[in-house]
């Protein structure tokens, strides 16, 4: 039983319910007070809640893994920079490049974002892989999920902020929006830039060099299918119960594979790491 509800002792959780009771508390605010000057800090924390969560969980699961006397468990600055310095790169990176390209593009424009934020995201986490600090795949992991969760999470803040001034204020509508993409970050950009880096990292391990091999081009192509799909099935959202049905149906299906990638790379990273 002790075991079971072990999480409720645990750093993520802490974060999640004080996130969640301080979310609630300025939201009502909000509402009662109709004060704007409220406005950035629902943003804020409806935006990065669940991300600090999630990453949270990983750092813990992370620093839970017995290590040989070569390896450095990743301390919570790098983390830190990962989520924050990944998360602004990939968006500065990614919503640059669409600017300038995916004007010009037609039906590819849902590969293309894909491809771009996939690859924005991974310009901090190629970096510290190149400096090899950090060298278990469980710390390419964190990295990823780190960086995947910060690109979210400002991502989020962007389309919050957008839709308050596109709906003319409507409050509901803004926290539906931070609401719904909090609620499916980790099942998106935080799974796919996770399972690409801890792909990235063990194929390292079992070579015993820096490489970019099929394996590690196979992941990324499978995140940016993931992606891809995704966003397109977002695009057959409307009004008619049959749109409804395919955009839930088609939401979790991506988002279960997604997270089945993710988590199958935290477990067998954690058992190479034990057996080694």
């Amino acid at each position: 039983m002790k075991k079971s509800f072990g999480f409720l002792r645990s750093r993520w959780f802490h974060i999640l319910i004080a996130g969640i009771v301080l979310f609630v508390i300025t939201e009502q605010a909000l509402k009662f007070t109709q004060n704007l000057n409220l406005v950035p800090t629902v943003l804020l924390l409806g935006a990065f809640i669940v991300p600090l969560a999630f990453v949270a969980y990983f750092y813990g699961q992370e620093r839970s893994i017995d290590r040989d006397i070569h390896q450095q468990q990743t301390p919570l600055s790098a983390a830190g920079l990962c989520f924050l310095v990944g998360g602004i790169l990939g968006v500065v990176a990614a919503s640059t490049i669409e600017y300038a390209t995916l004007q010009r593009l037609s039906v590819l424009v849902m590969v293309g974002v894909g491809l771009i934020e996939e690859l924005a995201k991974l310009i901090l986490p190629v970096i510290i892989f190149i400096r090899w600090q950090y060298r278990s795949e469980a710390d390419g992991l964190l990295f990823g999920v780190a960086s995947g969760m910060g690109f979210a999470a400002l991502e989020t803040m962007g389309y919050g902020l957008t839709t308050l001034i596109t709906s003319g204020g409507d409050i509901g509508t803004f926290e539906e929006v931070l609401f719904v993409r909090g609620l499916l970050a980790p099942a998106g950009h935080a799974a796919w830039t996770g399972f690409v880096c801890a792909v990235l990292w063990r194929e390292r391990n079992i070579k015993g060099r820096k490489v970019i091999n099929f394996t590690v081009f196979g992941a990324f192509i499978i995140a940016v299918v993931l992606h891809s799909l995704w966003n397109s099935i977002f695009v057959l959202a409307g009004p008619t119960l049959l749109q409804v049905v395919i955009v839930i149906a088609g939401n979790l299906v991506v988002a279960g594979v997604s997270l089945t990638l993710l988590f199958r790379r935290l477990r067998e990273s954690r058992h190479l790491q034990l057996g080694h």
